[in-house]
């Protein structure tokens, strides 16, 4: 049963999206499913948002230590190049660091791909220097506008260009390739249009080549999902956001409170719901909406609330496909227990 949200009564609500500072060793993580003698088989391919990544290759090692006859195998396209293989059936799950847009949601219908949404974890976006840099500790969302807008592109070139009183040192950036909904939110959040940006700088759908491209250019400038930066500490210096309210760097924290704005945001998987016919794949679904509490906090994110999750559960049992954002992509502020609460009462309306 297909739901279409008008997704413009929420659109100003506040985000509550999260991240998490916790880690763990990958050796000693502990699910809530435990091993057995499983009988299932198959392969399930999933790919997609490389911030996604780290969650869902948690949940398959995890899983494939309970169900050693099955063989996840995951990906990282980037949630666009993701979504063109999801809706080309190549994959039976794509992770997406933003929802899913018109046009894709439209390919889907065109192939037939009937899809459920579901949020797996909160995330946000660090915006980092190399460590040798010591004139930026903040930066404002309009400083950021100015650095990254398209007009900026050839002009500002120049950390002097900046702000007055930075140092005239040359700007080099680094940012999410067009391909990633790291790069759609960032662009939504900070210039105001998804996919709204400056060309000349080095782009990649591989976070890890720009931590390396920020880390050796002490002019650098990047942004990334959270957990990479946590990942990498050594190499990169957080830069905190000031929105208005005052410099705020990302943590669970801050992200919990809702001080961190515009740069948090929910992550998610999206599954075919005819893979889910698949019991391999529905045991996986139903594993990895278990476990991507815990195994998202090990890897630098926060798992949902258990309101939200009790939401995202119904949503799997109930078969509920589409998207709860109205296919529009990238939407900052929207808060996920307003939109899968008008849906679900919609949903028991139209019964």
């Amino acid at each position: 049963m297909k739901f279409r949200l008008a997704w413009a009564v929420v659109a100003c609500a506040a985000v509550i999206s999260l991240v998490a500072c916790a880690k763990q060793d990958s050796g000693s993580r502990a699910t809530d499913t435990q091993p057995t003698s499983s009988t299932l088989s198959g392969t399930i391919r999933i790919d997609g948002s490389s911030t996604v990544l780290p969650i869902s290759e948690a949940v398959a090692e995890e899983f494939a230590k309970v169900h050693p006859k099955v063989q996840p195998t995951v990906g990282k396209s980037g949630t666009g190049g993701g979504f063109k293989k999801f809706a080309n059936g190549e994959v039976d799950i794509t992770g997406a660091s933003r929802p899913i847009r018109e046009e894709e949601d439209a390919l889907c219908k065109q192939n037939g791909i009937e899809y459920i949404e579901i949020p797996v974890a909160y995330d946000a976006m660090a915006v980092v220097v190399n460590p040798q840099n010591t004139w930026c500790d903040s930066l404002t969302v309009a400083e950021l506008k100015k650095i990254w807008e398209p007009a900026a592109q050839g002009k500002i070139v120049n950390w002097s260009q900046v702000r007055p009183g930075f140092p005239n040192e040359r700007l080099v950036l680094f940012g999410a390739g067009t391909d990633s909904g790291t790069f759609d939110y960032f662009t939504a959040a900070i210039v105001g249009k998804e996919k709204a940006s400056r060309g000349d700088y080095t782009g990649s759908e591989d976070d890890d080549i720009l931590v390396q491209g920020v880390s050796r250019t002490k002019g650098g400038l990047g942004y990334f999902g959270l957990a990479y930066y946590e990942n990498n500490q050594d190499k990169l210096k957080l830069v905190a956001i000031d929105n208005g309210n005052g410099s705020v760097k990302p943590s669970r924290e801050t992200v919990l409170n809702g001080t961190y704005q515009p740069l948090a945001r929910p992550l998610f998987i999206y599954v075919s719901v005819k893979a889910l016919e698949r019991p391999e794949v529905a045991e996986f679904v139903k594993f990895y909406i278990q476990n991507a509490g815990k195994l998202a906090e090990e890897v630098g994110y926060i798992g949902l609330p258990e309101n939200v999750l009790a939401l995202v559960k119904e949503r799997v049992e109930r078969r509920i496909t589409g998207s709860a954002f109205g296919a529009h992509g990238s939407q900052v502020g929207v808060k996920l227990e307003d939109l899968y609460k008008i849906e679900e009462a919609s949903e028991k309306g139209a019964q």
